[in-house]
Formats: C-alpha cells, sequence, structure tokens
C-alpha cells in the first residue's frame, strides 16, 4: 500500500515492481499476488488497462492511519486513559498537529459577545410575565 499511495494515482503492478526492485530483488508473480490480494481485500480498486490492471488506493494513508487509531482506540476499557497515554507519547511536534487537527474540526470559533450584551439578553413573550398576562409566576406565587 505504501506504494500504492506514494503515486496518489492508478499505478500498474509494474510500476510498483520496478520501484520496489531499486530496493531488493522481488519477482513480478510476487507484486502481481500481492496486489490482488490488495483488490480481494478491498483496499486497492483496479481498472482494466489492455493486458494489465491500473490500481488504485480506496482510501488515503491518513484514513487508513485514522482507521487503525480508532479502532485500537475503541477497544480500550477505559478510553480516556488510552488517551492520555498515547498524549504523554506524542512529541511537541505530534502535540501540536493534534491541537491544529482539533482547531480544524471544532471550526472557527465566535467570539464572545462582551459582557454587557450577556446580561441584558431580551427576554422572548413565554418569559415575561407581564407580556403573558395567563402565565404564572417563576416561585409560585410565593
Amino acid at each position: 500500500m505504501t506504494r500504492v499511495w506514494k503515486w496518489n494515482r492508478p499505478v500498474t503492478v509494474r510500476e510498483v515492481l520496478e520501484d520496489l526492485q531499486q530496493e531488493r530483488s522481488i519477482a513480478y508473480t510476487t507484486v502481481m499476488t500481492v496486489m490482488d490480494n490488495l483488490h480481494q481485500k478491498g483496499w486497492v480498486r483496479r481498472e482494466s488497462e489492455g493486458r494489465a490492471y491500473r490500481y488504485e488506493a480506496v482510501s488515503t494513508r491518513a484514513a487508513y492511519a485514522a482507521a487503525l487509531m480508532n479502532e485500537a482506540w475503541s477497544q480500550s476499557d477505559n478510553p480516556a486513559a488510552a488517551l492520555v497515554a498515547f498524549f504523554g507519547m506524542m512529541s511537541e511536534e505530534q502535540r501540536q498537529s493534534l491541537s491544529d487537527a482539533v482547531r480544524i474540526v471544532q471550526g472557527p470559533e465566535t467570539p464572545a459577545p462582551p459582557p454587557a450584551e450577556r446580561t441584558q439578553a431580551p427576554e422572548s413573550p413565554s418569559d415575561s410575565a407581564g407580556e403573558n398576562p395567563g402565565s404564572a409566576p417563576e416561585d409560585g406565587g410565593r
């Protein structure tokens, strides 16, 4: 999958083979078998191109990593403790990335109104006994 994600486009067995052969000796049939296995497992989709196939990742590497983290976290009997332990293992750079990700997920912050505006919120008609003559006082008339 690393090779397929690396190109970020549909690739042939031959392309993967040639890339792998820069590091080690490997047979075409081995790469073809692995690519077919990845297709059977649903990790890649393929389209016929002549006598060969072009393989493309079904999801991104980031989505795969997120799914792995989610699966591991959901297996914990104490998810909060698992997160604390995980965050404790992070480098400062990773913690900053996490902070950035939380900000992205939460969206832009809307500034809080000034204190004067918060305390002088207009009453709704149902909250005002003077505007709704049929309502009882909040304290039950005591």
